[in-house]
């Protein structure tokens, strides 16, 4: 068993689609990267790679590549599953954001990165908090998780 840890961080924009673990979030703000921009897979993504020492998700997929200009995360995330090929037991997501508020989307979230990680829904938590006008406070989103993986 290994763990691993991810963080991810997007500036919010207006006129693009906000994606949070794969789930589009009614919003009109979304999230500006060289790919979709979904901080939350890029997190996850980070966190398995750290789990199976294989580095970071800039190492596999560079911001500087245009391959990868307006990828999908769920694509990169499939193809991150293929480089660790670990069996994922558990995630623990959170969401930095001061908006939009997320607890409606959780249920959608959670089914969404089970399938994508192979695992039960209830092996994936996700959960937000808002910086209540601290820091990134509608400037952006932030997101962090820690997983589990048996090689």
């Amino acid at each position: 068993m290994k763990v691993g840890i991810g963080f991810d961080v997007h500036p919010l924009e207006g006129g693009i689609p906000l994606y949070l673990g794969g789930v589009r979030i009614n919003s009109d703000k979304g999230l500006k990267g060289h790919s979709d921009g979904d901080a939350l897979i890029h997190a996850v993504m980070d966190a398995l790679l750290g789990a199976a020492g294989k580095g970071d998700k800039g190492k596999y997929f560079p911001d500087t590549d245009p391959k990868f200009k307006g990828i999908s995360s769920v694509k990169l995330l499939a193809e991150t599953m293929k480089i660790t090929a670990a069996k994922v037991v558990n995630i623990d997501c959170v969401v930095f954001a001061e908006k939009p508020h997320l607890s409606k989307y959780y249920g959608k979230i959670q089914t969404k990165l089970a399938a994508l990680l192979k695992i039960k829904k209830s092996a994936v938590s996700v959960k937000a908090t808002r910086p209540e006008g601290l820091g990134i406070a509608g400037t952006g989103i932030a997101c962090f998780c820690a997983c589990l993986i048996k090689n």
